[in-house]
């Protein structure tokens, strides 16, 4: 494999030009869908932008499945098919990948996974932030709100994420360290439970409105899993004629620019901020080591995600939680501007004190 690669990003129909029919080293990254919009907004064009400078000769084609495990496994076939040297993958749905992950292992292509888990096949490395660490800051930060609730019991809807997947499980763990022993000290009480599959924001946001209406709006906390799943419950909120500060709306992750007007609006509580050039940058790494013919450097390995196949080597990374108090903090890490935080929301306390 030569370790001068061509670097393009190409769309999502894959058609590379001439370039890509001429040049070795292919790197496919595969998205899982739409509705999880940092995918696309951030971590391919950062990843793009890390790899070029690791293998300035690369080749990277950025593919989105739309939420279609079907159609992710055609890209993945496709990939193989172009005569992908690498492909950096973030499941549609981890538990139906396996197929993918099969063809791949049978044609000698490298996978590494990139943040989302992949069930049942042969992955290189996983590239990911801390999953129990994540749940762990949501669920410290949930019982704060609870505790502060001069209610008993606090009556708590929780909207996980897509079931099956090593995050969502980790996420649920993490936070059950800390709001479990206050249901069973009957400080909390949990009205609803569901998980999202996909992770759509739509299907959390119908949830939610199940869950208002069918206790009465007797709802004190909505505990999200990631920045969509806390987006349905504030637009659930919003639908129903709430106002910020009327319920609390934590667990999000990402921090995405809308969950971040949401925390400064005082519809949403935190974030936990995953800094995405950082996981990028990583991803980019492992990337550039295994198109070289190196494979994934031993010093990045800090963990493993076992993955019901194989225990797959992980780099795991850090996390940091974002309140209102600590918006700046986003700032300060380069992820986003005031400007764009406040965008539309120029009007709040927070974005008048910073702009």
């Amino acid at each position: 494999m030569k370790k001068a690669l061509a670097l393009a990003i190409l769309s999502s129909s894959g058609l590379a030009g001439p370039a890509a029919a001429t040049e070795a080293g292919k790197v496919f990254f595969l998205l899982p869908n739409t509705t999880t919009i940092r995918f696309e907004s951030r971590d391919a064009p950062f990843f793009v932008e890390a790899l070029k400078e690791r293998a300035p000769d690369a080749v990277v084609t950025v593919q989105n499945a739309q939420g279609d495990p079907q159609q992710q496994q055609r890209q993945i076939e496709d990939a193989i098919a172009q005569g992908a040297d690498l492909i950096l993958l973030t499941s549609a749905d981890a538990n139906l990948v396996a197929g993918g992950l099969a063809a791949a292992q049978a044609d000698d292509v490298p996978v590494v996974l990139y943040d989302h888990d992949a069930i049942g096949g042969k992955a290189e490395a996983h590239v990911v932030f801390d999953s129990l660490s994540v749940g762990q800051a949501q669920g410290r930060r949930a019982a704060e709100l609870i505790k502060g609730l001069e209610k008993t019991p606090v009556k708590v809807a929780r909207v996980k994420g897509n079931q099956g997947e090593y995050g969502t499980g980790q996420y649920e763990k993490g936070q059950d360290e800390f709001l479990m022993p206050l249901v069973e000290q009957g400080k909390v009480e949990i009205v609803c439970d569901q998980y999202t599959q996909n992770w759509d924001p739509t299907l959390a946001q119908t949830f939610a409105e199940d869950c208002l209406t069918r206790n009465g709006g007797d709802v004190d906390v909505f505990l999200g899993m990631n920045d969509g799943t806390t987006g349905g419950s504030v637009a659930a909120l919003i639908s129903q004629g709430y106002a910020p500060g009327d319920k609390i709306v934590t667990g999000g992750q990402d921090a995405t620019v809308e969950a971040l007007r949401y925390i400064a609006q005082g519809w949403q509580d935190n974030s936990v901020l995953k800094d995405l050039r950082l996981e990028a940058n990583a991803a980019a790494d492992v990337a550039a080591s295994i198109l070289s013919g190196e494979g994934v450097p031993a010093s990045l390995i800090n963990g493993k995600v076992n993955n019901e196949f194989m225990d797959v080597p992980a780099v795991f990374l850090p996390v940091s939680n974002i309140t209102a108090d600590s918006l700046s903090d986003v700032v300060t890490a380069g992820v986003w501007t005031w400007g764009e935080i406040c965008q539309g929301v120029e009007d709040t306390a927070i974005c008048q004190q910073n702009q």
